[in-house]
């Protein structure tokens, strides 16, 4: 769809539509419409999952941006002012990513499978979360590893009934948590660009930490951890490394590599 579909839906003619930094993925869009209102535009082939996953958010009580107008490959979002991250924004985001994590679904997964681009992200249930994060999140990337690293995974996968508890509350995720998918305001933070699942809550601060260390600020919003998340924490990390070796290339296969060591596979 073209930009000009919007104008009927809004009543007003888009006079601008600035490309915005973001992902590799995706495109978005600063557009400004005649009467002076600015939205974000996202354009994508899964744009309307995307707006089911961010209202499932919103009624959990989480700080996404509001969904304005979905149709066809766009989908139209509160215009959010940035600032530079604080420690009151900080807190603002552990408090949100707690409110996320204590609205728990019935299982794991989600009712539709999604995707980063043009690699598929299998949602389906599994019988206990060691399973679904083997059979859903580690062996896809079976077929299209290194044999030596394809070895490790499975033999990482093979064990994790022993590595990971076998129930932990089916927490709402956001399930690509990393500090780009962060906006930070005044005093407050929103979540964007969810890949939602139900699952473990550490699977998102495990993703928070992949690339940088929160600062206490956000520790003191999220509150307390499980034992053991230490240990837990790279065979959680090793999901998004794999999808980044995937999508981009051998520059992450040391990454990888690194996690792998780090479980114990």
């Amino acid at each position: 769809m073209t930009l000009s579909a919007l104008e009927p839906v809004f009543g007003a003619e888009v006079t601008s539509a600035q490309p915005l930094h973001g992902g590799d993925l995706s495109e978005v869009l600063k557009v400004t419409l005649s009467d002076g209102r600015v939205m974000a535009v996202k354009r994508g082939a899964r744009v309307d999952t995307e707006a089911r996953m961010l209202a499932a958010m919103a009624t959990a009580g989480a700080p996404v941006p509001g969904v304005l107008h979905q149709a066809g490959d766009l989908l139209c979002l509160d215009w959010l002012e940035e600032a530079r991250p604080d420690p009151e924004s900080w807190e603002a985001l552990g408090a949100g990513l707690v409110a996320l994590h204590e609205h728990c679904g019935t299982d794991y997964g989600w009712p539709e499978d999604y995707a980063f681009g043009p690699l598929p992200i299998e949602n389906g249930a599994a019988q206990s979360w060691p399973a679904f994060w083997a059979e859903r999140r580690l062996l896809p990337f079976l077929p299209h590893l290194p044999s030596d690293l394809a070895h490790r995974v499975e033999s990482l996968a093979n064990a994790l009934p022993e590595r990971l508890p076998k129930a932990p509350p089916p927490a709402l995720l956001h399930g690509d948590l990393w500090t780009g998918n962060a906006l930070f305001g005044h005093d407050t933070a929103w979540m964007i660009d969810p890949a939602c699942y139900h699952g473990d809550g550490e699977v998102d601060l495990a993703m928070l930490e992949l690339f940088g260390t929160p600062p206490e600020a956000f520790w003191s919003g999220y509150g307390g951890t499980e034992p053991g998340r230490a240990e837990r924490r790279p065979i959680y990390q090793l999901f998004p490394a794999l999808v980044h070796l995937r999508l981009f290339g051998a520059n992450y296969r040391g990454m990888v590599s690194g996690l792998l060591d780090a479980s114990g596979a």
